[in-house]
């Protein structure tokens, strides 16, 4: 097996097993709604929550159509992988990022119908807290998990790896024009 094939199973797998387990354990340990765990208070906590949707409970009830775009992302991070060099590691980390993120959501949306978000970021701090009140109707970031936060770096690794950094590199460091 080569470097990029370990790497990218052991992102995959480690992600994903990151995010399916601090679920579980949300699940299993909280109630929905209700119960909150400050990790830093005034600023993060842990929570449970429910989202029918994807980011920020967008698209709320179109589960079908959220299964079309993680079969999509499974079949282009795959293609992108095999066509990747043996020896592109930080590309392929990236691709094993982007999936892991992709699966971890999935799977609650097959199991459940909906995925488990339990990452609360606010503010109680006077002058941010009424501003962002004011401006966006809420203190509080849209909760989250581990999933969104993979998929969310890999996505953003890949389109800084690819819109700044490709064009610097050696032709024969790209593989049918991907940057590895």
């Amino acid at each position: 097996m080569n470097n990029k094939f370990v790497w990218f199973s052991a992102i995959l797998a480690g992600g994903l097993l990151a995010d399916q387990l601090s679920k579980a354990w949300v699940v299993q340990n909280m109630v929905v709604g209700v119960d909150e765990i400050p990790v830093i208070p005034g600023f993060l906590s842990v929570v449970h929550a429910q989202n029918f949707g994807a980011a920020f409970s967008s698209f709320e009830g179109m589960w079908g159509l959220f299964m079309v775009f993680t079969a999509v992302a499974v079949v282009v991070v795959l293609d992108l992988l095999r066509r990747l060099r043996p020896d592109a590691i930080f590309m392929a980390s990236v691709l094993g990022m982007i999936l892991s993120g992709a699966l971890g959501n999935g799977l609650d949306r097959i199991r459940m119908g909906y995925v488990t978000d339990f990452i609360r970021v606010y503010t109680d701090l006077e002058g941010p807290k009424a501003w962002f009140i004011d401006n966006f109707g809420t203190n509080t970031w849209p909760i989250f998990n581990i999933a969104d936060s993979v998929l969310l770096i890999g996505v953003t690794l890949f389109l800084v790896h690819y819109l700044f950094m490709e064009e610097g590199e050696p032709e024969d460091e790209q593989l049918d024009g991907i940057p590895t």
